[in-house]
């Protein structure tokens, strides 16, 4: 497998996880590290492996159950680190709405590919 296929994969697990509503799944995808960040749409930064891990149990233990169906999917890579850009196409019970989001990831000593990074922007209609 090449690192492209690692770091799609990777990629495909951290939205498995969203939609499983996986709290274990969702923290084996993340570096446990003080330098992770991740920027909820609407939601201010958040820094650090604890303020991330809690915002993911507290979206996982909300109501609100999300499939996503990914587009416009983009990776481009530099030594050990990579990033995804794509669109996030969320379809729940209330409706459907699309997110831009960019995916940071870092290859751990391990050679894993691990998110650093996650940010959401809501793209509003036209």
């Amino acid at each position: 497998m090449t690192d492209l296929n690692r770091v799609l994969a990777a990629n495909q697990s951290f939205y498995d996880a969203h939609e499983a509503r996986d709290i274990n799944a969702m923290a084996t995808i993340w570096e446990r590290s003080d330098r992770v960040v991740c920027v909820h749409p609407g939601w201010p930064i958040l820094r650090g492996w604890d303020d991330v891990v809690q915002s993911w149990a507290g979206i996982f233990r909300g109501p609100a159950s999300n499939q996503f169906i990914l587009t416009n999917e983009s990776v481009s890579m530099k030594g050990d680190v990579a990033w995804v850009s794509l669109d996030e196409n969320l379809v729940d019970a209330t409706g459907a709405a699309t997110v831009a989001a960019t995916n940071l990831f870092v290859r751990d000593h391990e050679g894993e590919w691990k998110l650093v990074t996650h940010h959401g922007s809501p793209v509003m209609n036209r």
